[in-house]
């Protein structure tokens, strides 16, 4: 039988959440029925590029400086979809799901588009032109129920919008895994018996990193033993390393940087921690439970859908900071519920937030849609 053929179409493939699950879902589709395509569009941005030709993904650039660049490489999207017979698009994140949309008007491949964020924290001018195009499409997707109910609710599409809860492989994020070489702790000076306290994000104002330091600060001046870890990078570094010096956290709090390979920072923490004010469905959020760490955090967005307070995680309402200290201390100073919360944490996405289910759900739409 021959392949189906689907693009997946993204703006970049750096280390952000939605590019991350491309090389992630590719490892368990089933590749004997159907071939993965990607074109992405920032070049400087493309950390997941390698990941995904490994496991046997084709990959182009169409190099775009501006957003508006990006939405003229409509044509080279339509030549390579007909020189390669591509039967199904799937395009992520809105300038990516504009151009997507633009190619099913002229090409009429069938296009799904999947939303992993909020249509209430976009920009003005995002939010006209995904009211404005939305129906250009097959389908939606929202990785969340509330990413969902958001777009019913702003948008009210005509086309059918499904929940696809975001997944992680419980088989390749394990705190056991013997390839993890990596000694984190040791790298950075931090001792075996240090509280570590850790965070992967891009650096983003809904992430509320300032935030997140200043907890960790404040953790700190009353148990000198709790230390933190960010990886990750964004637009915000200059303000938020500003933010590390003005607080002293030199030798306290410490940064890794952009990591494609997460697992070993994961290893290291014994808590993640998620200070954000607004959120989809975190991919981070899911590698940190299938690695074992206890989560404390926010309930923003799907966070809420994953993490029952108490059972999996500490969670604390949006923005309530403070908790999210307290939460940290009582933590720190009680390792048996700690160690609780660690266990529940792997239960929960092996029980509930399989990569494999996420596949499965995807796949049979691409079977139901494609050319």
């Amino acid at each position: 039988m021959e392949k189906i053929k689907v693009l997946h179409i993204i703006k970049s493939l750096g280390r952000g959440g939605a590019e991350m699950l491309l090389p992630e879902t590719l490892k368990v589709h089933d590749t004997s029925k159907f071939e993965f395509h990607y074109i992405y569009f920032l070049p400087w941005k493309n950390q997941m590029v390698a990941a995904i030709e490994e496991t046997g993904g084709k990959v182009v650039c169409l190099p775009a400086k501006n957003n508006f660049q990006l939405i003229l490489q409509y044509p080279k999207i339509i030549k390579y979809c007909r020189e390669h017979k591509i039967q199904l698009i799937h395009a992520h994140l809105p300038w990516a799901g504009f151009v997507s949309r633009l190619v099913h008007g002229i090409a009429k491949i069938p296009t799904l588009y999947t939303e992993h964020n909020m249509q209430e924290r976009y920009h003005f001018l995002t939010k006209i032109i995904n009211k404005l195009s939305f129906n250009s499409q097959t389908m939606a997707i929202g990785v969340s129920d509330d990413v969902s109910a958001s777009i019913t609710k702003n948008i009210a599409p005509e086309i059918p919008v499904k929940t696809i809860l975001n997944g992680v492989n419980t088989e390749v994020f394990r705190r056991d895994d013997v390839s993890i070489t990596t000694t984190v702790r040791s790298q950075f000076g931090i001792e075996s018996d240090d509280f570590l306290v850790g965070t992967v994000a891009v650096f983003r104002f809904q992430k509320r990193l300032d935030k997140w330091l200043e907890i960790v600060a404040q953790a700190n001046t009353q148990n000198p033993k709790i230390k933190g870890i960010i990886v990750g990078a964004g637009p915000l570094e200059n303000e938020i390393y500003a933010k590390h010096k003005a607080l002293n956290l030199e030798g306290k709090v410490f940064f890794a940087g952009l990591q494609t390979n997460v697992k070993p920072y994961f290893k290291a923490m014994d808590v993640f921690m998620m200070a954000s004010s607004f959120e989809g469905l975190p991919i981070a959020l899911l590698e940190a439970m299938s690695m074992g760490c206890a989560v404390v955090s926010t309930e923003a967005g799907g966070i809420k859908e994953v993490i029952r307070n108490t059972v999996d995680g500490k969670t604390v309402a949006v923005d309530n900071w403070p908790d999210l200290g307290e939460t940290l201390m009582a933590l720190s100073h009680s390792p048996d519920t700690l160690a609780q919360l660690q266990r529940q944490a792997r239960k929960r996405v092996e029980e509930h937030f399989s990569i494999q289910a996420m596949v499965n759900e995807l796949e049979s739409y691409y079977l139901k849609f494609a050319l």
